[in-house]
């Protein structure tokens, strides 16, 4: 392996939140082996990697859905400045491809067509990469693409995040104004319709933690307003809406929670690479895939016909994740917890 420590690699991942997340590792293994790393990510994501001491650069590219070619020549220059040796391209689109070759570095290295959510693109991608067998979590299929770099890193979970004092203080008084001190959070809202959990399911689950002495806090994000307040207003008062919050602010959130519930979203996989137990809730997509690490933490799952599916409408998984019970939930969070206990009384 090159352990020149000037050597530099471009991480291209543009999206989405999870997915930032889950490349995060390959972030943590490069550095351990060297290489300075750069990444070039769409604005939502950037939050979670501007001033990351891991990072050199972080490159904002205009947003697909506001796309603007005075901001993608000002994103180019930026990237052809820092001369990268290789651009590692993790997301297998053709927009994502295009970046890496664009970006000018030495070598472009990527997954071959078979594991590419778009298949042709990869035309332009110089080295192309085979998934090794039993790669079944997408991190580890993400660490597969340094191999090409001399870097083994299988089952690495260490997630390089930003930390603020600041954002540390104004949780801690977001909390006290919530009147609130041991807690979960439920995380209701996502991306995906499909994959979410009734409202009114959650809104049930408060009030069985309030029976067993545990307060709620609902999160949400922009737009999300509406959603968390169907929850609070179905949980009788068991359930509290959390105070707004940037990425950043839910991730010192989500270390502070006894437990985070929630479907297959960006806020569930923040709350893994924080260490923070989690029952998760799926249903369409495969929690081996891209599901909690931990042994310890519970997935409750309604497998449809079709799983697992990645298509945001479908006929055939519509309303699964209906048929996941209140009780079945609880149950998971019981034993979670009850887990999480054990493990901190062994610690001490």
């Amino acid at each position: 392996p090159r352990e020149d420590p000037r050597v530099k690699a471009l991480i291209v991942r543009l999206s989405s939140i999870g997915d930032v997340v889950h490349t995060l590792p390959t972030l943590a293994a490069l550095r351990q082996h060297g290489w300075e790393p750069g990444w070039i990510v769409e604005p939502p994501g950037r939050v979670l990697l501007e001033g990351n001491p891991a990072l050199q650069q972080v490159v904002a590219t205009p947003a697909a859905t506001a796309f603007r070619w005075s901001e993608a020549r000002s994103a180019l220059r930026d990237l052809r400045r820092q001369r990268y040796d290789v651009a590692l391209e993790f997301q297998g689109l053709w927009k994502s491809a295009a970046w890496a070759r664009l970006a000018g570095a030495r070598r472009v290295v990527g997954f071959a067509r078979p594991w590419r959510r778009e298949p042709a693109s990869a035309l332009l991608i110089g080295e192309q990469v085979e998934l090794p067998p039993g790669r079944e979590h997408v991190i580890d299929k993400n660490l597969s693409l340094l191999g090409p770099l001399g870097i083994e890193a299988t089952g690495l979970r260490e997630f390089p995040l930003p930390y603020s004092e600041e954002i540390a203080v104004r949780v801690a008084g977001g909390l006290r104004d919530l009147s609130v001190e041991d807690f979960v959070i439920l995380n209701p809202a996502g991306g995906w319709e499909s994959k979410l959990w009734p409202a009114e399911r959650f809104g049930e689950l408060a009030q069985g933690l309030r029976r067993r002495g545990l307060s709620t806090v609902v999160t949400w994000g922009p737009g999300e307003e509406d959603l968390a307040d169907r929850v609070v207003a179905s949980s009788d008062g068991a359930a509290v809406r959390s105070f707004p919050t940037t990425l950043l602010d839910y991730v010192e959130l989500a270390r502070r929670a006894r437990l985070v519930t929630a479907a297959d979203t960006g806020p569930l996989h923040l709350a893994c690479a924080v260490g923070t137990p989690v029952v998760a809730l799926f249903g369409p997509t495969d929690p081996a895939r891209n599901g909690p690490f931990d042994p310890s933490d519970e997935v409750v799952r309604r497998t449809p016909v079709c799983a697992p599916c990645y298509s945001r409408t479908c006929q055939r998984h519509a309303g699964v994740m209906a048929e996941i019970p209140v009780a079945e939930v609880l149950n998971a969070v019981v034993r979670r917890l009850a887990s999480a206990r054990e493990r901190e009384s062994h610690a001490l």
